[in-house]
């Protein structure tokens, strides 16, 4: 869609997609998997379209000067968008979570009660940089039901404008009425967006703390959120050293500026001698920028960590590391500055890892594996709408299950409350039927 200049066509937007919604909200599977299907061959025919409105956006953001991992979030070549086109095909392949029933319970003879699960609605996502995020969202959202408006940066504006063209074109052929997605491109829109309280009921924001904060402030709608990636490894005096190095340049190297990727590297001081010179030479050689409290520059050259450093998202190569004298300390320290994101330990102590998987407080807690796993489709989720960082469920990346509600269902024959008090009262028999 084109740029929205004033609330009032915003509002009718809305107001469009909540109607596309409704219609999509009663298809079957099938129709929703083949609109799926549909789009996935609609982004492969419009591959080169896409690679190019990406391309235009990456050399205007570098004369802009964008920041290295915002760039790379935003780059699209041809192998990211046949992941992300196979990324949509899988979650065609995954069950459909409508319809489902939770509860089925007799309240009486011929009065029964079913909880049922249903679609949110609209859904409104704000994102950075990524364009392949659009795809990712849009197959959720048919297969889960929802309409979606999306607002991602305007450093990406002309590869989601291409993109949701792609998707617009696969949809036109289905069941799945076309303005269940649109797309907004401009700062006023999203200010806008957050006022649409009776079209829109669920903001996903993916972004900086600040900007989840900003939303969560100025809107009366849901808000789930997913702000910063403070990430963590912690090595325990257990630890096997080989294993240690690995999932360490894992976590760092892969893609650094992914929000699961660890910005802090925690290790026990009993094994810091002998495995920090180690773990530096392999993160240098990868081109890592280290930095390290006194403990560790004791053992290794580092440049010194100022206390920013333990509370900072790089999203580039650079870590931040501290020599610690326990698991305690090690829990302590990531419960103070961690994003409650994606937290590993390494070690082969049971009790210790079940220690720090137990106290330490963050969507995903892992043991002896790279906290890159921390990511939908990698789950078994076929893609996510964001990674929500909050105590509440849904909780870590979030699918299609976080893209649902339930609503009750009661059907008597004639039943009334009054037959239920009173000296004759009738009892309740609340027998499950599942």
């Amino acid at each position: 869609m084109t740029s929205v200049s004033n609330p009032a066509s915003l509002q009718a937007i809305a107001q469009t997609t909540r109607r596309a919604a409704q219609t999509l909200a009663t298809l079957s599977s099938q129709q929703k998997n083949d609109a799926i299907e549909a789009i996935a061959q609609a982004l492969g025919r419009h591959a080169d379209a896409i690679t190019e409105a990406n391309a235009a956006d990456c050399e205007a953001a570098l004369a802009d000067g964008i920041a290295k991992p915002l760039y790379g979030r935003l780059k699209l070549d041809n192998g990211k968008l046949a992941e992300a086109i196979a990324g949509v095909r899988h979650v065609g392949t995954l069950p459909d979570p409508v319809g489902q029933l939770q509860i089925h319970r007799e309240l009486d003879a011929g009065l029964v009660l079913k909880r049922v699960s249903c679609p949110l609605g609209v859904v409104g996502v704000i994102f950075e940089s990524r364009p392949d995020a659009v795809m990712q969202i849009s197959s959720l959202a048919i297969k889960s039901g929802n309409g979606v408006i999306l607002k991602g940066g305007r450093e990406a504006v002309r590869s989601c404008r291409a993109i949701v063209t792609a998707i617009k074109d696969g949809l036109a052929t289905t069941a799945v009425p076309p303005e269940a997605v649109e797309l907004l491109t401009t700062r006023e829109e999203t200010l806008e967006m957050l006022t649409l309280e009776q079209e829109i009921d669920l903001i996903i924001p993916r972004g900086s703390n600040a900007f989840v904060r900003f939303v969560q402030d100025n809107t009366a709608i849901p808000v789930l959120g997913h702000a910063e990636g403070i990430c963590h490894l912690y090595l325990d005096a257990a630890a096997s050293p080989d294993q240690a190095i690995a999932i360490a340049v894992d976590a760092k190297v892969g893609y650094p500026s992914a929000c699961n990727a660890i910005e802090t590297l925690l290790i026990h001081q009993d094994i810091a001698p002998e495995l920090l010179p180690r773990l530096a030479e392999a993160l240098r050689g990868r081109g890592v920028e280290l930095r390290g409290d006194a403990a560790a520059q004791r053992l290794v050259a580092l440049s010194a960590a100022t206390e920013q450093d333990w509370s900072t998202e790089y999203s580039d190569l650079v870590l931040a590391i501290r020599v610690v004298p326990s698991l305690e300390a090690a829990v302590g320290h990531i419960n103070h500055y961690g994003s409650r994101h994606t937290e590993a330990i390494v070690t082969e102590d049971d009790d210790a890892a079940q220690a720090f998987l137990s106290r330490v407080n963050a969507a995903g807690v892992f043991r002896n594996c790279s906290t890159r796993f921390s990511d939908g489709f990698r789950y078994g989720f076929g893609a996510e709408v964001g990674i929500s960082t909050q105590t509440m469920p849904p909780r870590g990346p979030v699918g299609l299950e976080g893209l649902v509600t339930y609503r009750y269902e009661v059907v008597g024959d004639g039943h009334i409350v009054a037959s239920y008090s009173g000296a004759a009262a009738k009892v309740f028999t609340h027998r499950d039927l599942l």
